[in-house]
């Protein structure tokens, strides 16, 4: 019997991002788990951010991950060189927790377990 995995995070992206991310998002659908994307329903302000909250089977973490790492690799829209950022916790059955950290292009792994509680 497999076990699962609680996720859920967000990526901060900007507005004209969105397009790219949807592709992304399609391009890697799952018939279950796709469905714990969630962008917001009207865009206010000037960040937009998307969200994932899942309980997924283990097995399926590098199909979730690598979309975030695809997304984390979007160039930047403007001069600035602002590149998507976020923060995706990740904890199982077990008690294990990491964070899977966006930032500089990237999707980083870190341990967490300070954070194992939240499935306590």
């Amino acid at each position: 019997m497999a076990t699962y995995a609680f996720v859920r995070g967000w990526l901060q992206i900007a507005f004209e991002q969105r397009t790219t991310a949807e592709k992304i998002i399609d391009r890697n659908r799952h018939p279950l788990y796709s469905g714990g994307w969630a962008f917001p329903s009207a865009p206010f302000n000037w960040t937009l951010y998307l969200f994932y909250g899942g309980d997924i089977r283990q097995p399926e973490l590098p199909w979730l991950r690598e979309q975030i790492a695809e997304m984390a690799a979007m160039p930047p829209i403007d001069d600035d060189g602002d590149r998507p950022t976020g923060l995706f916790l990740v904890t199982d059955e077990q008690g294990r927790a990491d964070t899977w950290q966006i930032r500089n292009g990237a999707l980083n792994e870190r341990p967490a377990p300070d954070l194992s509680w939240l499935d306590e």
